[in-house]
């Protein structure tokens, strides 16, 4: 197996979070061969022009999911013209649980169709859905484009759970690939979810997981 680090998107999506923290968050992934750092798009271009090396993910949609599809594709667009690597979506929520799985299809799809070949991660937030309408999430995020199902924001009533992310893969099985986030604190935590079938982790105490 990978060395855990290379599974963590160290993540700093407080909406306090100030320009001397993202940069601490991208050492802090170079020094600690961190997959990626995850952050809100508007530090996109300050952490190219910081250091051009690391890779980052960018949260569109965040975190509920609610805006007009065109507001979110066109934050995806510019996230990946700022130097994102990698997008995390959040579907519109409501939508999916009101059956208008055409509108969160075409949600998906916008924001697959703004970014070209980067990655595209969606987010369901497990936490405010039932087992089916995960399972229909995620065969909407694969009809879509996307290259992985994502658990949870982090800013809803819970987070990533073992039993979620088995449910996730089993539904996705080889073609799209699982990211757990969440309230991971520990190393037995991710480690839990990597055994479950995620082969991304999001964490803000990536150090301390990998430190254990």
């Amino acid at each position: 197996m990978k060395k855990l680090n290379s599974y963590i998107d160290h993540t700093n999506l407080k909406p306090e979070a100030q320009i001397s923290e993202i940069k601490t968050l991208v050492d802090e992934a170079i020094a600690n061969d961190f997959y990626s750092v995850c952050v809100n798009s508007t530090y996109v271009k300050d952490i190219k022009a910081y250091n051009k090396d690391v890779r980052i993910a960018a949260v569109v949609g965040f975190p509920l999911g609610a805006m007009a599809t065109r507001a979110k594709a066109y934050e995806a667009k510019c996230a990946v013209e700022d130097g994102a690597s990698e997008i995390d979506m959040v579907i519109p929520i409501g939508r999916l649980k009101d059956k208008d799985y055409a509108y969160v299809l075409d949600d998906i799809r916008a924001c697959k169709e703004a970014i070209g070949d980067r990655i595209l991660k969606v987010i369901i937030e497990t936490c405010l859905l039932t087992d089916e309408e995960k399972i229909k999430a995620c065969e909407l995020a694969e009809e879509a484009g996307a290259d992985f199902v994502k658990t949870s924001t982090g800013f809803s009533t819970g987070g990533a759970l073992v039993s979620d992310v088995k449910l996730m893969k089993e539904t996705v099985g080889d073609r799209l690939e699982v990211k757990a986030s969440g309230g991971i604190h520990t190393r037995k935590e991710a480690m839990d979810m990597i055994e479950a079938g995620a082969s991304r982790i999001g964490a803000s105490k990536s150090i301390d997981i990998c430190k254990e």
